[in-house]
Formats: structure tokens, sequence, C-alpha cells
């Protein structure tokens, strides 16, 4: 964990000429009132640098977002100063965007949320410290979110649901389950102990190197592997699930991957290719990685269904399982959590795939949700700190 004051030497921030040069770019709108609660959300935890304004019944009023996808996937990964550089050069336009699109002016604002755990450090001192000048200037309470808590209740933005529910995020940079029972009340039953799964699959793409394949080349690691498994034959290789007998709710991805590397240089060497070639058995191993995913991310999440269930942390019937993150918006994934649901009569949520990864929305509607429980509500941001992991 870092203190503020040490992040302000290490993070460039506007100018206090350059903040009033960017407030005074907006055009008001007197004629408009809101009679409710209304909050800027800034996320920059990691690549994605983004903004939005939402009001307290979930209407998102503006939304802006800068993907870094593109730079990454040609450095074969995200390298931090390279994506600390870029927020610091698109979030000033981003947020200015998302206002202006809502049409509403900063003098309407409840408050400003932003998130500032966990993520990339670079990433998060950029979001940090810019909300803090704005927060500064604008007199407006500040709203610390965990980028976690944040995805977790997104769902309550979109759909009717009520605590408690069980909640499962898988992205590529973490992996849990957790029991929701209110705003900030949440009941860690699994993680993952090493690796995400969303990491595991893009290393196994980029070993692949799908970026070659003409149908994969602008997709990152994780959408390629579910394109071409597609075509392949999840069966053709013998891949256990990981940890199938641990009697517990964690996750494992190291190990699967570590398999894999292996299969795929067995495999060069019987072909007699060099590494960076595209196998003729790439979708067979696309398929089977893929396959063997879902299948523990499955099971895992079947024991803490039983595990609530029978310890009355759920009802037995109509639970709601959410899964988010961008590997929930995988489809196969996506279908063997529908037959472990259907199995324990459960009812199985996701937010809209653009909601499931990162966004200015659900650090937003957090941001909501907080102000209406008086959680975490901040009028003096001295001493705020980030904290990465």
């Amino acid at each position: 964990m870092l203190i503020l004051n040490k992040t302000v030497r290490v993070f460039s921030i506007p100018s206090k000429r350059k903040i009033y040069e960017f407030l005074g770019s907006f055009s008001f709108h007197p004629g408009k009132l809101f009679l409710h609660k209304l909050v800027l959300g800034i996320e920059t935890s990691c690549d994605d640098t983004a903004a939005a304004v939402v009001d307290e019944t979930g209407n998102v009023l503006g939304e802006a977002i800068h993907s870094q996808t593109e730079v990454h996937l040609k450095t074969g990964g995200i390298i931090p100063p390279v994506a600390q550089q870029l927020h610091r050069e698109n979030i000033q336009r981003i947020v200015q965007e998302a206002l202006s699109a809502s049409r509403v002016s900063t003098s309407e604002l409840s408050a400003i949320a932003t998130t500032t755990k966990p993520g990339l450090a670079l990433s998060l001192g950029v979001g940090l410290s810019f909300s803090l000048q704005l927060v500064d200037q604008l007199k407006k309470p500040f709203i610390p979110i965990h980028h976690m808590e944040a995805h977790a209740l997104t769902i309550r933005l979109t759909n009717n649901v009520e605590f408690p529910f069980l909640v499962l995020l898988i992205s590529g940079g973490h992996c849990l389950l957790a029991l929701v029972r209110g705003v900030s009340d949440f009941l860690l039953l699994g993680k993952s102990l090493d690796i995400a799964p969303g990491d595991m699959l893009d290393k196994v793409a980029r070993r692949l190197s799908l970026r070659k394949h003409p149908e994969c080349s602008t997709m990152s690691g994780g959408k390629a592997i579910e394109l071409l498994a597609k075509q392949g034959n999840k069966l053709l290789f013998d891949l256990k699930p990981p940890m199938h007998r641990a009697k517990n709710c964690d996750f494992s991805f190291s190990g699967l991957q570590n398999v894999v590397d292996k299969i795929i240089k067995q495999k060069e060497k019987e072909e007699g290719i060099e590494v960076g070639q595209i196998l003729s058995s790439a979708a067979d191993i696309a398929a089977a990685v893929q396959h063997t995913t879902a299948c523990h991310i499955a099971k895992r999440t079947h024991r803490a269904i039983l595990f609530c269930q029978q310890r009355g942390l759920l009802s037995q019937t109509n639970a709601v399982l959410v899964a988010s993150g961008g590997v929930a918006s995988n489809l196969y994934i996506r279908k063997a959590l529908e037959i472990v649901t259907n199995l324990t009569q459960c009812i199985l949520l996701c937010p809209p795939p653009r909601l499931c990864t990162d966004n200015g929305v659900m650090i937003a509607w957090n941001g909501i949700e907080r102000l209406r429980a008086g959680l975490g509500i901040l009028h003096d941001t001295e001493g705020i700190r980030y904290e990465p992991k």
C-alpha cells in the first residue's frame, strides 16, 4: 500500500489552472434539474480508462471509455508504465466526454467515485490523483471503490436482485467466489491460489501464436481461444481439471497452463515447427483448455452453492448466482454454469457483456450503492490510499 503523499510525487497531477480550464469547458444546463443522487465514476485499475455518470435509479446518463487493448496486443501483454502513460493522456478527455454526454453540470454531482483497489499501481495512481484534484476543486464527497465490489454489485443496476446472492468474479486479473450479504458485506468462499483464468487463457493464446491466426489477429487471448475452440475437438487431449480432490472452493490455473505448455512443445516437436508458428492442432488445444477451465470453474462453483444452501446462507430454490468479469462473457463457460444452476435450482444472472469487463458505469453504480447505504463516503481525503493488491 502506498500513502497518497508518496503517490502525489510519483504521478503527475494536472495543475489547478488546467483543472479550472477543464471545469470551465462544460456547457451547463440550468433548465435541467436533478433531484436525485448523481455519481461520477472513474476507472483506471488496469488498461481501460473509463468514466460514467449514473443516477440512483440506475440510469446511465453518460459514459466514455478508452481501451488500450490494441497497444498491449502488439507487446504481448500489459506493460504497466505504458498503461500509466495512456491513462494520463486520456483521463481528462474521457471524464469530459462522460460528463458532456450526461448533460449534468459538475455542481449537480452528489459525489465522485473512483477505483482505488485492487489493480496495477501505476494505473490506479493516475485515476486517484485526477479524482482528488477534481474533488478538491468541486468540494464534493469522495467514494473509494473496491474494483471487485463494483463488479459484484453491477447486477443490481441491470436486474432486481436482493441480498444475499452468490457471485463468481472471473477475469484476467481476478478469480473469486463470494456470498454477497450487503453493499460492503462479503463472505469470501474461494479464490485463485495462483493466476486468474483470463491470464491463463491469454498465456496459452500467446504460446499458440494466435495473433498470427487470420481469424484471431485483432482479438484478446481469451476471445481467440473461445473462437478457435469452436473448430476443435475438446477431448483430443486428456486434461484433468485442477484440484479435483480438494474439498474447498478455491481455484488454480497455473498447473493447467504448465501442462498445456508441455503439450504444445511436444506437438511442435512432432510437427517439426518452430516456436511462433501455428500448430495444426491449435484448435484442438484451444477447445481442450477451454473445456477444462469451464469444468474447473463449474465444479468449484457447484461446491460453493451446496455449501451455502446446506448452511442456510442461500435459499434452496431460486437463489441467484451472478457471474461477472471478462471471462464470464465466454459462452462455453457460461453454459457450464447454467448446467450447475439448473442442477441446484438456482438462477444464473450475468451483466451484459459491456458491463462484464472494466467500465466506468460499475464504479459510478457502486458509488450510488454506497451513497444510499451511507458507507465509505469521505469528506476529507487526506491520507487516502490506493492498494494494488
